[in-house]
């Protein structure tokens, strides 16, 4: 069976590996196995949530409603994390990973580095836009994206 890398720094950094999950199910427990070892650790931890479907992952306290998330949780800080909640039509969050104490943190932009590998490698030739999305857009979300792609001339 094939194994997945997860990445868990902490001083030094070091790879956790875990069997490849067979199912979506499965691997949804394997994460959450993970993630709370990663969490009753000191280690830092981001999660970049971009699934358009499934339930978010659990956290107390947040009623935040969002397709998407990120969630930047500090070893030093725990329970405390810094969640950026986003949807569809917004611009992803840039949001600052967290490194060493003595380690200048880097701010990532991830909605340039999104759209950066989507020309370079011409996502726009690949993907057919003429099918609808899985799972479907609401009629909202359905309506901003006609209107992007036409304005990309890609629609």
């Amino acid at each position: 069976m094939p194994n997945l890398a997860i990445a868990a720094p902490t001083v030094s950094p070091k790879t956790v590996t875990v069997p490849l999950p067979e199912t979506v199910e499965e691997g949804q427990q394997v994460y959450e196995e993970k993630r709370e070892q990663v969490l009753a650790s000191r280690s830092n931890l981001v999660e970049i949530d971009l699934l358009p479907k499934g339930d978010p992952m659990r956290m107390i306290g947040n009623n935040i409603q969002s397709h998407y998330r990120i969630l930047v949780c500090r070893g030093d800080r725990r329970p405390y994390a810094d969640l950026y909640a986003f949807n569809l039509q917004d611009v992803i969050p840039s949001f600052t990973l967290p490194l060493r104490s003595s380690d200048t943190e880097p701010i990532i932009d991830l909605q340039a580095l999104l759209n950066e590998v989507y020309d370079i490698y011409g996502y726009d030739l690949v993907v057919d836009y003429s099918q609808q999305p899985v799972p479907a857009l609401s009629e909202a979300d359905a309506a901003w994206t006609d209107a992007l792609l036409q304005e990309k001339g890609v629609g």
